[in-house]
């Protein structure tokens, strides 16, 4: 069976612009981690241990299966398409994975996952589904999925994950390190709203919106760069032992990262 790439991702900068309810409205620019990615594929059911009305997901997850992205990527897709092919599908082949992005990482394992398997989905099923609908399912999903639906090396990614453009600009090469610590993120964004919150102006943001991810990477140290990474030093303190000078923090963390030197 073919397989699918799932690549990762960092966060160059993320601020916070405002809310919107119980949710944060951001301005992130995301870069693709083209050399970091999971893989998955559909295999069938007579070749592993799988009962026939069970989702299963072969890989290495610590969560329970109606807790993991790709099978909440499957409601979301069976509720979105009512579609009969798309259950029977599921209940003759599992979804293997061959996990490398590590999770509670700020990397976006889970989310790419998910929208790599609503694309296979739309692929396989010949479901026709265009990436602007793929999207708005993904987003049921989780905030980060929309970004990988749409594939962009580069994309400058605004209210609360689901305005997605693309950003014309080389590829980076990452070294990427993470520590094992498990990052909550909901935990992160509440210390974020409870002692750190000071939004960035329209102004601010769409002169950050414009710069290169190289040029932001030169100008702006890791504290100013993400607006999460204060409130994950103060939640989660051992965290500061990992910090390396001229390293970013991606997303709500764990992860560090830095472009490689040539």
């Amino acid at each position: 069976m073919k397989k699918y790439k799932a690549c990762a991702k960092v966060n160059i900068f993320l601020k916070i612009t405002g809310r919107r309810g119980e949710y944060h409205e951001i301005i992130s620019r995301f870069m693709q981690v083209h050399d970091l990615y999971d893989e998955l594929s559909f295999v069938s059911k007579r070749d592993v241990e799988a009962k026939a009305n069970e989702f299963k997901i072969i890989g290495d997850f610590s969560c329970e299966t109606r807790q993991n992205t790709i099978y909440k990527a499957y409601v979301a897709l069976k509720e979105a398409t009512s579609s009969e092919a798309l259950e029977k599908l599921m209940q003759t082949h599992a979804v293997s994975v061959t996990k490398n992005i590590p999770a509670f990482a700020g990397l976006g394992g889970g989310s790419s996952d998910a929208a790599t398997y609503l694309k296979m989905c739309n692929e396989v099923l010949h479901l026709d589904l265009s990436l602007n609908e793929l999207a708005k399912i993904g987003l049921h999903v989780g905030a980060d999925v929309p970004f990988f639906i749409y594939g962009y090396k580069s994309a400058n990614v605004s209210g609360i994950g689901e305005v997605v453009e693309a950003f014309d600009e080389e590829l980076l090469d990452f070294e990427i390190y993470t520590p094992k610590l498990e990052i909550s993120t909901p935990k992160v964004y509440k210390a974020y709203r409870k002692d750190f919150y000071v939004p960035i102006n329209g102004f601010e943001e769409n002169e950050l919106k414009q710069k290169s991810s190289l040029s932001v990477l030169k100008e702006m140290h890791a504290k100013e760069a993400n607006d999460l990474f204060n409130p994950a030093l103060q939640e989660y303190t051992d965290l500061k032992n990992y910090y390396k000078k001229e390293y970013y923090f991606s997303g709500s963390g764990s992860s560090f990262f830095k472009v490689k030197e040539n």
